[in-house]
């Protein structure tokens, strides 16, 4: 049974029935008087963590608890308890904040949290580390700036996306209005938040009448729900990986409308072959004046229909897979109220990371900065943080960060370019020019030691993968090629590593499952190579399949295409046998080799899978030590 096959024949049998029983999560949020739970009450008391049905809800809140997973063994030898910390997470529609916001999180981070700040590949930002005690001024300072948490997690509509380019084109502008009014309409409703993080008087007791949703009732949605906009030759917000992607269709400059794609998600868990990635499918066009009644109808059709009993197979691609794209848009013209439109023939053609001095169109500039997986710390000649805020509070610049966990500095003057690149020389910051395109196009997860789910190390591990795929690509003359790289510490894929030419996913330990064949635009999944690679011998895998690439590939075919072209066996060949296993070349007949999705079986093979048609449904690399997860424990679906 060849790579892919044998994963596609897992999925393509019949839909799993729903059990009737639900997941306890949906008692939890029914119980909870939409979302208060006993929140305020553990807020004050003494401990240091929240009982486990207050640690649901506070997802909601956009906040996580987590543990101090590099302190675990030392404090269990000790015989002390886990060290509990909590994550928050600010919610940023299109990434676009203020200097004056950016500053207020800098000044959060190093007053409660680890003095550093995340950029996510959702174009939000996450502080680290916040001790319980400090959670409420954390929360109620991100407010005080005018920004929120709210929303920014849980089972609700998460951040919506969009292209951050400030370019003045009119198209770019309306795409960051729309994704606005989109995160406006879609946000939960509860009072809770106000009461209990920014000292707003109690509106609720258990004999009382809860507060209303009228949208998400009280059970709110059966797992999260993600929405992104793009341009169709921009796809920096890899749409295919929306739960509802709303692609843009220009007529006369102008937006007239947009395709709506349902069913893209990245999550799956090892060994289940019953979760899979999969990439949003073209449902219908709706006018771009009927864009917000068709969302939430979409959101309407997830909170009826979607799986209540399993959140492993609660997302909305699993209805568009079980369903198919037919029943799907049949099911959605009755929530719209009204036959729909078909999708119009467009498709991604372009990705664009935004780095570098570009004209914005109205005489001024704007300045891209990659941020190595979007970490801003400080670390010995890197000040990164130092230098960025210098930056910021001596220009003043509207912000923008994006969905490759960078950063826009906007509104700038043309003069501003020289003093700019002085203060990032000073500090010790890579100017855009300065990197390799392999990191360029590269990003990882948080992974160990705050996330609970990371079974492997991810954001302090890919530097130094990077360092040694550079080197290796620098001997074979391929420093020009756009090579996407994408790590996660566990299969929940938050960084979309199942749509890149490369992805690195935890598997166990220091153990990775290496994919390839995707690519930058993400309109296609990529599939597995070799499973169960040690890090150090991720590189060596890779290196013999990039050697045949530069001197088989064809004209102007990418790392990604070239790998799609040849297929799962041809490729295996090319590998080396691992020290003390069977030759690779006899590993297709292996049963524990795995792809993606039904669609996966004809892309594994070298074929077109035409998933994306509309007819059918360095100097900044971070230090840290590489530690080891669990091992063999099955991942659960991650809750962000």
């Amino acid at each position: 049974m060849t790579i892919g096959s044998q994963h596609a024949a897992a999925n393509q049998a019949a839909p799993l029935e729903t059990p009737a029983k639900r997941s306890p999560v949906e008692g939890i949020k029914e119980a909870s008087g939409q979302l208060r739970g006993t929140i305020a009450e553990q807020l004050a008391n003494d401990s240091d963590h929240f009982v486990e049905a207050d640690k649901q809800l506070l997802k909601f809140h956009g906040t996580y608890q987590q543990e101090d997973r590099d302190a675990r063994k030392n404090r269990k030898k000790e015989g002390i308890g886990k060290h509990h910390m909590f994550m928050v997470r600010c919610k940023i529609p299109g990434g676009r904040l203020t200097a004056r916001q950016y500053i207020a999180v800098d000044d959060l981070a190093g007053a409660y949290a680890n003095g550093t700040l995340r950029f996510t590949s959702r174009q939000g930002i996450q502080l680290h580390g916040v001790l319980k005690g400090h959670l409420k001024d954390t929360i109620a300072g991100i407010n005080s700036c005018l920004l929120s948490t709210l929303g920014a997690c849980g089972d609700v509509e998460r951040n919506v996306m969009a292209c951050p380019a400030p370019h003045h084109d009119g198209l770019h502008a309306e795409l960051q209005e729309t994704a606005t009014i989109l995160a406006a309409h879609l946000a939960p409703r509860s009072r809770a938040y106000h009461e209990i993080w920014l000292n707003g008087q109690p509106m609720w007791d258990s004999q009382a009448v809860p507060d209303i949703e009228p949208l998400y009732g009280k059970v709110y949605l059966p797992r999260k729900f993600k929405t992104g906009l793009a341009l169709p030759e921009v796809n920096c917000i890899d749409i295919h990986a929306q739960d509802l992607g709303l692609l843009a269709v220009v007529e006369n400059d102008k937006i007239a409308g947009y395709n709506f794609l349902v069913g893209g998600g990245m999550g799956m868990t090892h060994g289940n072959h019953n979760t899979f990635p999969h990439l949003a499918r073209p449902i219908c066009y709706v006018p771009a004046g009927a864009v917000v009644g068709a969302a939430e109808a979409v959101v309407r059709l997830f909170r009826d229909h979607g799986n209540r009993a399993d959140r492993k197979r609660a997302r909305i691609k699993y209805l568009v897979h079980d369903w198919g794209v037919e029943k799907f848009r049949e099911v959605l013209s009755g929530y719209i109220g009204g036959a729909l439109m078909p999708p119009r023939p467009v498709q991604v053609s372009g990705f664009d990371p935004h780095l570098g001095w570009q004209a914005q169109g109205d005489g001024k500039f704007f300045y891209g900065l990659s941020i190595e997986n979007g970490r801003i710390k400080d670390e010995r000649a890197l000040r990164l943080r130092t230098g960025l805020r210098k930056i910021i509070e001596r220009f003043q610049p509207a912000i923008r960060l994006t969905p490759l966990q960078d950063i826009l500095l906007c509104d700038l003057e043309e003069g501003a370019k020289a003093e700019i690149e002085s203060l990032l020389d000073e500090h010790g910051i890579s100017r855009p020019d300065e990197i390799s395109n392999v990191q360029r196009y590269s990003m990882a997860c948080p992974a160990i030691p705050t996330c609970g789910l990371a079974i492997s190390e991810s954001e302090r591990l890919l530097p130094t993968i990077i360092d040694r795929l550079e080197t290796e690509i620098r001997r074979l003359g391929l420093e020009d090629e756009k090579l996407s790289v994408r790590m996660t510490g566990c299969p929940n894929g938050c960084v979309r590593p199942y749509q890149s030419d490369i992805g690195l996913v935890g598997r166990s330990g220091d153990k990775f499952t290496v994919f390839v064949g995707g690519h930058v635009l993400g309109h296609r999944l990529n599939f597995m190579l070799k499973d169960l690679v040690h890090k150090d011998d991720i590189v060596p895998t890779l290196a013999p399949v990039l050697e045949r690439f530069k001197h088989d590939r064809q004209p102007g075919e990418s790392f990604g295409d070239y790998c799609h072209r040849l297929g799962a066996e041809m490729l295996l060949t090319l590998l080396p046998p691992a020290p003390g296993r069977e030759p690779l070349a006899n590993a297709a007949a292996n049963p524990k080799i795995i792809s993606h999705t039904p669609q996966d079986s004809a892309q594994a093979k070298g074929s077109n899978g035409d998933l994306h048609r509309a007819d059918d449904s360095s100097p900044s690399r971070h230090g840290g030590s590489a530690l080891a997860g669990p091992a063999t424990k099955p991942v659960p679906p991650r809750p962000d």
